[in-house]
């Protein structure tokens, strides 16, 4: 593809990053953030949409960007269908921090596997294992400090907007920390 950089580490971390954040921004045209139950599987496969593609345009081979965001779209429909929910678009209705900081690295960590797990179906086989592994603890780092970044906003704001800053904390470092792996899904 020919918005990849050659072999830069650092570019390709860098771009994954931006096309990640850059995802989720425009998901938020389509998808209302809320609590669990608001997010249903038609806006998990939505918004998985709008974070794969933007991926899957850095990938090198078409049929692998299409194998990407087909797979993403399932994982995101998927682990939303089965009551883990579209971790990156729900916050938790709990205010109690503790609580939010515990479920926000188990339901993260759960998401995250199970976004691994599905993509495994596009990813080439030497990588398959660390790439889910890598998705698992990237959304259980993340979403705890996502989740804490959007109650303090929320409590200081006293708008519900600072939740949404607090997504976009968990999509961001979500977005680095795969991303210094994902340069070897460009096999």
């Amino acid at each position: 593809m020919p918005f990849a950089p050659k072999n830069t580490r650092f570019g390709f971390t860098f771009l994954w990053t931006l096309a990640t954040f850059g995802g989720f921004l425009s998901s938020l045209l389509f998808i209302e953030v809320g609590e669990k139950p608001d997010i249903g599987v038609i806006e998990a496969a939505i918004g998985g949409f709008a974070i794969a593609l933007p991926q899957g345009c850095l990938l090198k081979k078409p049929v692998f960007c299409i194998r990407w965001i087909l797979s993403s779209v399932l994982g995101w429909s998927v682990i939303t269908a089965i009551g883990i929910g579209a971790v990156g678009w729900i916050v938790p209705s709990t205010q109690i921090l503790p609580l939010r900081i515990l479920s926000g690295a188990v339901y993260g960590a759960l998401g995250g596997l199970g976004i691994g797990l599905a993509q495994w179906l596009a990813i080439p086989q030497l990588v398959t294992w660390r790439w889910i592994f890598v998705s698992g603890a990237s959304w259980a780092v993340a979403v705890p400090i996502g989740s804490f970044v959007g109650t303090i906003c929320r409590y200081l704001s006293q708008l519900f907007l600072g939740e949404v800053i607090g997504l976009g904390v968990t999509w961001l470092l979500v977005g680095i920390l795969t991303g210094i792996n994902a340069h070897k899904l460009r096999l």
